[in-house]
């Protein structure tokens, strides 16, 4: 996979805006300054905190990027697919539009080439944040180029070798490429392509039902495309609550996304103007016939070309082995991201980068298993979770108490339409402690920050139901779920007591 790709024969001058910032094609690498304090190889959002973080404090730095600076959050992740999203849940507003009293005289028309045109105009204007020359002036040494080690404390890029005290690889990962006979022959797309294009496909078959998988499928559907979505397992979204993933699926139903579980592909290969999977049911075999396939079926850790054997630092299919403090096996050199971390997420990213300055450059001793990690799956409604949830809790042996609100008693959902979800947040058993929450609703992962503000903080459920919520808002759910909690230290003991303690008030 050509991760240039962002750049193809349907570029326009936002593409090559792009491109300009990220990959100049006019750009000359520096002559190596010296010995660096710290060498990034990876310009995506762990290397590029890093660098920043670091030539801010006062480090001499290096950046190297083999592809395109801003890695797959800013090209192929992140930011064109919520630009997407967006455009989609407002062509689904407008299909819905009837419901609120609101007529549209004749309907309404997805154009699909100026969704993705808004698409390339605000990657366009967001990628000055990730360019080259931002990062020059912030007085980082800029190489771009494959970098590969050549020593303990060397690296070479461009035929140029840059020595180093420390180094942080942040190469990230990429798309896997899905076991299917015949895929590769036929031809398919992922996220690193998939936003190339400039017409809607009037068939789309979507395998995998991760969260790349479901985001996109309702979107493309939402647009008008006939979407089938094809799942190895029982049900979508495997790791997210079921209780979420469940009413997800009904959404994507409404929508039309025709969900096929338990799904073996045997096979794909083209017709004369399509492409077929050829797959195994629970209800039989049978042939799915569409203009495009879209796989979202995992990611692999950029480790090729590194020479990691030459620089003492191990590996393995999941990636770069690191420690708490996320050092490799060779203590010089340190890892943050998706090259080491099991949570692939853009904010998991930044937060292991700014470990890797502390702990790298100043002797800190921060670990990354204190992180308290949210995610978010951008679907309509968004899937946002912290923490433990219960069948983890289980396996921890982790004793807890649940509470939980539906959103059909929050008066801003019912307000919007908007009532299918729900708050449920997880405390140690006989503690107020939150140990974890999901949150299935509109904007659910702005509502999961202020649970893991609490979580970090050590601010316990009871706390959380002195706060005041503006009304009407959905984090008023939030405060609800604090109620239910508190509603628990109302014993029959303590209601006696309140009880005598106010007939006897009520005499004197």
């Amino acid at each position: 996979m050509n991760n240039l790709s962002v750049i193809n024969e349907h570029s326009d001058h936002f593409d090559r805006a792009t491109l300009a910032a990220v990959r100049p094609p006019d750009w000359s690498n520096p002559t190596p300054s010296g010995r660096y304090n710290l060498v990034v190889i990876g310009g995506g959002t762990a290397g590029l905190v890093t660098a920043a973080g670091a030539a801010g404090l006062g480090a001499k730095v290096a950046l190297i990027e083999k592809h395109l600076l801003g890695g797959d959050c800013l090209n192929f992740g992140c930011v064109p697919s919520k630009a997407l999203i967006r455009a989609s849940n407002a062509a689904a507003a407008a299909r819905d539009s009837t419901e609120f009293g609101l007529d549209l005289p004749g309907g309404y028309r997805v154009d699909f080439s100026r969704v993705m045109e808004r698409m390339r105009r605000i990657r366009s204007e967001m990628s000055v944040h990730d360019s080259a020359a931002r990062f020059r002036d912030l007085g980082v040494d800029v190489f771009l180029g494959a970098g590969r080690f050549t020593g303990r404390d060397t690296i070479e890029v461009d035929g140029k070798t840059l020595r180093f005290k420390k180094a942080a690889i942040a190469t990230g990962a990429r798309a896997s490429t899905p076991e299917i006979s015949g895929i590769i022959e036929t031809g398919y797309h992922t996220n690193e392509t998939i936003f190339s294009l400039t017409s809607l496909p009037a068939r789309i078959g979507v395998i995998g039902a991760g969260p790349i998988g479901c985001e996109l499928a309702q979107s493309f559907a939402r647009f008008g495309s006939r979407v089938i979505l094809l799942q190895k397992d029982g049900r979508i979204l495997p790791r997210d609550d079921r209780d979420a993933a469940l009413i997800v699926e009904r959404s994507l139903g409404r929508d039309g996304v025709e969900i096929l579980r338990n799904v073996k592909i045997l096979a794909a290969r083209r017709s004369e103007n399509s492409k077929i999977l050829a797959i195994e049911t629970d209800q039989g075999n049978r042939e799915v016939e569409v203009d495009l396939i879209l796989a979202g079926v995992g990611r692999l850790p950029n480790v090729e070309g590194l020479n990691l054997e030459a620089a003492g630092v191990a590996y393995d299919q999941n990636g770069v082995k690191v420690d708490d403090r996320l050092r490799t096996t060779n203590p010089n050199v340190f890892a943050a991201g998706d090259i080491c971390s099991r949570y692939k997420f853009t904010h998991a990213a930044d937060a292991m980068a700014r470990i890797v300055i502390q702990n790298a450059l100043f002797l800190g001793r921060v670990r990354a298993s204190s992180l308290v990690i949210p995610w978010c799956t951008y679907t309509d409604p968004e899937i946002a979770h912290v923490g433990l949830d219960e069948n983890e809790a289980r396996a921890q042996g982790v004793s807890i108490q649940t509470f939980e609100q539906r959103l059909t008693h929050v008066d801003r959902s019912v307000l919007d339409g908007e009532t299918e979800g729900f708050v449920k947040i997880h405390v140690r058993a006989g503690t107020d402690k939150i140990v974890g929450a999901t949150v299935v609703s509109k904007h659910a992962g702005d509502l999961i920050s202020e649970i893991t503000v609490a979580m970090i903080g050590g601010i316990g459920l009871k706390s959380l139901g002195r706060a005041i919520h503006p009304y009407p808002t959905r984090a008023e759910a939030i405060r609800k779920v604090a109620d239910l909690y508190n509603r628990t230290r109302l014993t029959p003991f303590v209601k006696n007591l309140f009880t005598r303690w106010l007939r006897l008030t009520g005499r004197s």
